[in-house]
């Protein structure tokens, strides 16, 4: 069981486990990597692979020696944290999987300083007390399309004045 949850960490729930990391380079992923360079311990999680690991595009291999790497440096909390995602990923119904990768792959093509503008502000908005951003959520769903739109200017319009004049 514990095997089946990695693997669907590696293979689908990526983007919500890697949301912290930068995008790899596209030299990176142009490279196939040799099954023979794994660790050890990458080769052990990834061993369902290795009869066809050189037929996986080397973006696969990549994406899944990069994740098996990141599962051997967490902790106990962090792998029981992240096969709780990967759960919650598996019960989201394929239509909102399309669409949350869709906006991942938004996400990796910005620019890096706005990639890190989002995490800053996601970061902030995670501080927030549970009780403050349930409050926020509730006003943002109240409004119609027209008004979060016009709420989304000014916001912008307001950081735009911030960097202008700090």
């Amino acid at each position: 069981m514990k095997k089946l949850v990695l693997m669907g960490l590696l293979l689908a729930g990526a983007p919500l486990l890697a949301a912290e990391a930068p995008a790899a380079t596209s030299a990176t992923n142009a490279q196939s990597i040799p099954w023979s360079s794994l660790s050890a311990e990458q080769q052990q999680l990834l061993a369902q692979f290795e009869s066809r690991w050189d037929q996986l595009p080397a973006q696969r291999q990549f994406a899944l020696s990069r994740g098996a790497d990141r599962w051997t440096r967490m902790n106990a909390g962090e792998r029981s944290r992240a096969a709780n995602r990967f759960q919650r990923w598996r019960g989201l119904p394929e239509q909102r999987r399309t669409l949350i990768r869709g906006r991942w792959s938004d996400f990796q093509n910005l620019p890096r300083a706005q990639q890190e503008r989002i995490r800053r502000d996601f970061q902030q908005y995670r501080r927030l007390s549970a009780a403050r951003r349930e409050q926020l959520r509730q006003q943002w769903q109240q409004k119609s399309r027209a008004e979060r739109q016009q709420m989304l200017r000014e916001l912008r319009e307001q950081r735009r004045q911030r960097r202008q004049n700090p």
